[in-house]
């Protein structure tokens, strides 16, 4: 039997937030937005048990953004100087905060949510965070004057929040690195050491997650100009599968990755991504069973853990749950359970 999980994000509620948008605005304030919050995760937990998601996360539902979330709480991040920078190697542009003194945690950030997830569900629990890289190439910089010192200032305070999430009963920490895949000479530079500085110390699950980023368009017209062939992970894999970080989650269903490149992580458990998050048609079981038997034909299948490619924050509700139905059957389909 596979274990199945998510990259993380799920669609907030039309009640929670504007829907279908990745830096979606609250629609709720103050003790209505907390209660907000927890409901939604609670709906996110309860449709992924049911739809036969083995390691649950709470859908991020509990922050705006996957790093400005852990951004907000920390000092030195001016979110009064806000620049305009290129994400992603100017990809796309963005109104970004700017780091101008030493970082440092005002408080605790996801120990209450998750203290409230754990006690919800009795499942696996995964919780993400952003990767020191990534988080990098989401904030203007004044201060550090290298993005690999800014980087190790980063990956220290995330080690901080991880160790506490940990004790706090998270089964699985994943760090979000999206700018792997995009930075790759700074992978082997400095950006494992920061990862490896962000994970140290734990005895949980850990994990990277490096994909072709969220089903936005920006991104599609990105990956429309990579060719016949993606072939960045063959670049960061090596890399990866020396690190000391347990799992690796990667994009394969309706990308152009060569499904051979998963062999270069043979000593990894791999999250194969077999849920497309841009595309606004739902899989079949079949369609996600075919992905992971082909991922078998290059890593054991006791190393793959069925997944989505990306977060699904910016999709319309009902689709992402219909993935997610399609995620947890194709995985029994693909294990022989259902024929």
């Amino acid at each position: 039997m596979y274990q199945t999980t998510i990259a993380g994000s799920l669609p907030k509620p039309n009640w929670l937030a504007e829907p279908e948008k990745l830096w979606a605005p609250w629609l709720l304030e103050g003790a209505d937005l907390e209660r907000g919050k927890m409901d939604a995760a609670l709906v996110w937990m309860s449709e992924q048990e049911a739809a036969g998601i083995d390691i649950v996360t709470n859908g991020e539902q509990f922050r705006e953004h996957f790093v400005h979330g852990f951004l907000k709480h920390i000092d030195g991040v001016n979110w009064n100087k806000m620049t305009t920078m290129g994400i992603r190697d100017n990809r796309y542009d963005a109104e970004v905060p700017t780091v101008t003194g030493p970082l440092s945690r005002q408080c605790k950030i996801h120990s209450d949510e998750v203290v409230f997830t754990r006690a919800h569900t009795q499942k696996k629990l995964k919780f993400t965070l952003p990767g020191p890289m990534t988080i990098c190439d989401t904030i203007a910089d004044e201060h550090y004057g290298r993005r690999a010192d800014m980087a190790m200032a980063f990956a220290e305070l995330l080690n901080q929040e991880a160790r506490e999430l940990e004790a706090l009963g998270v089964d699985l920490i994943q760090f979000d690195e999206p700018a792997f895949n995009v930075f790759m000479d700074d992978v082997s530079e400095w950006g494992i050491a920061a990862l490896h500085k962000a994970a140290e110390g734990l005895s949980c699950k850990t994990a990277v997650h490096v994909c072709y980023g969220y089903g936005i368009q920006q991104n599609i017209d990105w990956k429309k100009s990579l060719g016949s062939e993606w072939r960045q992970y063959e670049a960061i894999f090596p890399a990866i599968n020396n690190s000391r970080i347990d799992q690796v989650s990667l994009e394969c269903a309706n990308s152009k990755v060569p499904m051979s490149l998963i062999g270069l992580l043979k000593d990894k458990e791999v999250m194969v991504g077999a849920i497309d998050v841009a595309s606004l048609t739902a899989e079949t079981p079949e369609q996600v069973a075919a992905v992971i038997r082909e991922a078998g034909d290059f890593v054991a299948a006791e190393q793959i853990i069925p997944c989505t490619n990306c977060g699904m924050a910016p999709l319309p509700r009902d689709l992402a749950l219909k993935k997610l139905r399609a995620l947890g059957a194709g995985a029994r389909l693909a294990a022989g359970i259902v024929k």
